[in-house]
């Protein structure tokens, strides 16, 4: 059983940066596929950006490529969301998510595990 809670969300004005983190529970972390997804108020939960285990493969959202980078610590069992150019539209709750294999997908069923998210909330 892997728990994974989330932290650094906040308000910030548009342009601006925040960094999100996941941190995990378990010994096997750097065995797991992390994604990161998230959900708007009245929309689904969309796809953000993944990693695989050993940071060999990245994949982002073409909303957030070349604004957001997504990054791990396995030795402290943290992955890492950084959010630059932040604009309105990324307002939403951020949501990791780790699978049970050295993958990434896009697919929410693809992951096992998910945090209770945190919010981010980008104003004018």
């Amino acid at each position: 059983q892997v728990q994974l809670v989330e932290s650094g969300g906040g308000l910030v004005q548009a342009g601006g940066s925040l960094r999100l983190s996941c941190a995990a529970s378990g010994r096997t972390f750097s065995r797991y596929g992390v994604g990161w997804f998230r959900q708007a108020p009245g929309k689904e939960r969309e796809f953000v950006a993944a990693i695989t285990g050993r940071s060999a493969t990245t994949d982002y959202a073409d909303s957030v490529k070349g604004r957001f980078a997504i990054s791990r610590d396995n030795a402290k069992n943290l992955v890492y969301l950084q959010m630059n150019s932040l604009k309105p539209e990324d307002t939403a709750v951020y949501y990791c998510a780790a699978a049970r294999a050295d993958w990434i997908s896009r697919a929410r069923g693809a992951y096992d595990y998910w945090g209770q998210g945190t919010q981010v909330t980008v104003s004018l």
